[in-house]
């Protein structure tokens, strides 16, 4: 079929660079219009990125101009990697003048008719967008994914929440300097070191988690039942977010019952086979010292929770380690798949 043509925000950043990779092949979508800040626009996207990737930068994107952050000759389907200083007016502008905004910023997630989305955990929230654009007055339309951190805890968790229901989370994450863009962490700050803070991560975890893993009702959603607490840190490591969970359930389980949950969980994008879903969103790995960043991160290309040491927990009742790569399925990955996800529902037609 004829490809979508699609635009990106904040193209020469890290995550900008990451859909640009994963487009490069993309089956549905083919980037053909680049955004980033006023220092970039007007250059060759080879000229204005310095790109970081291990990959190489796809050749078709070298000779691409690079344009200021305004709609008007921008395709319908723009995926946004803008920081967060910015992005909040930028997408609401793209928004207003018709175009279908899928965000990784943080600036809408939280709004109550903005869906914020991991298509194997809640996509009926997509109907909110019939509010928003109702209540706004759009044509277009704001989609969000979660925080890079958020994503492997809630994909861990959403399997256990149906089975049993939750009562009690408590994570600690330790979280890769990629997450903090380009230059990052002063190599001085990280190397040999744990920093115990990331603004606003902490509380992010928790708000977002409540918001994923609630009920949509007569277009809203009600904030899911159980008690989230985070301690978020910052570790040495270039990609991948490792948590460590504990948890108390609703209802009765075994160890034995929780890794058959994780196992045997699949959703709409694996039956709708969409190009960037993971054929196995979790994966369970039994040695006792996985998973790991060096082994575990790339699985089903940067796209599946995994998770291992599962264990009972002396003060809530299972504990259990949980990795996701968090600049594929914690950023670029996870817009694409909502994107994915928006087309097979119809919304960009």
């Amino acid at each position: 079929m004829k490809k979508l043509e699609v635009g990106i925000l904040g193209a020469t950043g890290m995550v900008g660079q990451r859909f640009m990779s994963l487009l490069e092949h993309h089956p549905w979508f083919e980037a053909v219009w680049l955004a980033a800040s006023d220092r970039s626009a007007g250059k060759k996207y080879a000229d204005a990125c310095n790109w970081r990737l291990r990959e190489a930068m796809p050749a078709a994107a070298r000779d691409l101009m690079v344009h200021e952050c305004k709609p008007g000759k921008a395709p319908q389907l723009i995926f946004s990697s803008l920081d967060s200083k910015v992005a909040g007016e930028v997408e609401k502008e793209f928004a207003q003048a018709g175009h279908v905004v899928v965000s990784n910023s943080s600036n809408h997630r939280m709004e109550p008719d903005v869906p914020l989305l991991i298509p194997e955990v809640n996509p009926d929230h997509l109907a909110m967008v019939r509010e928003q654009r109702k209540q706004r007055g759009w044509k277009g339309m704001i989609v969000t994914n979660p925080n890079c951190t958020t994503v492997g805890l809630v994909m861990s968790l959403v399997p256990l929440e149906r089975a049993f229901g939750l009562e009690k989370v408590l994570v600690t994450s330790m979280q890769a300097v990629s997450g903090a863009g380009y230059p990052g962490v002063p190599t001085l700050d990280i190397m040999g070191n744990v920093i115990p803070y990331i603004s606003g991560e902490e509380e992010k975890v928790e708000r977002e988690a409540h918001k994923l893993l609630g009920k949509l009702t007569d277009g809203h959603v009600a904030k899911g039942n159980f008690v989230v607490s985070a301690h978020c840190n910052r570790v040495f490591v270039e990609d991948g977010h490792t948590e460590a969970v504990s948890i108390s359930l609703r209802s009765q389980a075994s160890l034995e019952d929780l890794i058959e949950a994780w196992r045997k969980f699949r959703a709409l994008p694996q039956e709708r086979q969409l190009p960037t879903a993971p054929k196995h969103p979790i994966i369970v790995r039994e040695e006792r010292d996985r998973p790991q960043v060096k082994f575990d991160v790339n699985a089903e290309h940067g796209m599946a929770a995994v998770v291992g040491r599962v264990r009972t927990c002396p003060v809530l009742q299972f504990k259990y380690t949980t990795l996701s790569h968090n600049t594929i399925r914690g950023a670029a990955g996870a817009a694409l798949l909502n994107a994915e996800l928006m087309k097979s529902e119809g919304y960009l037609d």
